[in-house]
């Protein structure tokens, strides 16, 4: 649970930071970090991959990313919170919440083919496992002290 509220934490700040840089500066660093590589290697499937990434990568783009991550982080945040409160109703919620998300970023990834939403998908699907899971322990721990 703490390493889904650090992930939320990281998606909001994230979120933040990418509203405020601009399309340019993200294709500068790119280019910065990928340079050596592509002098070395023109043909660097990573480097050249990431260069196109960055170069297509729109303001439109942006500016959903800055939203998807700044409200997934902290809708995030705020049921993990709860579950470490134990508020029972935080459990199924979070279930409800986390499939959405996931039910969307499928939905998105059919359009984008995007590595990161696939990771985040299958993070996102590994905590829903976390949760239920412990969701069944906490209800038969209070079961058996009624």
């Amino acid at each position: 649970m703490l390493l889904k509220g650090a992930h939320a934490v990281v998606e909001s700040i994230g979120g933040i930071a990418l509203y405020f840089i601009s399309t340019e500066t993200i294709v500068a660093f790119v280019n910065r970090i990928t340079q050596e590589e592509l002098l070395e290697d023109p043909n660097d499937f990573i480097a050249t991959w990431l260069l196109g990434m960055a170069r297509d990568f729109s303001v439109a783009s942006k500016s959903f990313y800055s939203f998807y991550l700044l409200s997934h982080g902290l809708i995030k945040l705020w049921l993990v919170v709860n579950l470490l409160r134990n508020r029972l109703w935080s459990y199924p919620a979070s279930l409800v919440v986390l499939a959405a998300f996931i039910v969307y970023q499928i939905y998105r990834f059919s359009y984008t083919y995007s590595l990161g939403l696939m990771l985040l998908t299958i993070f996102d699907a590994f905590v829903i496992a976390l949760i239920w899971h412990e969701w069944r322990l906490v209800k038969r721990l209070r079961n058996r002290r009624a």
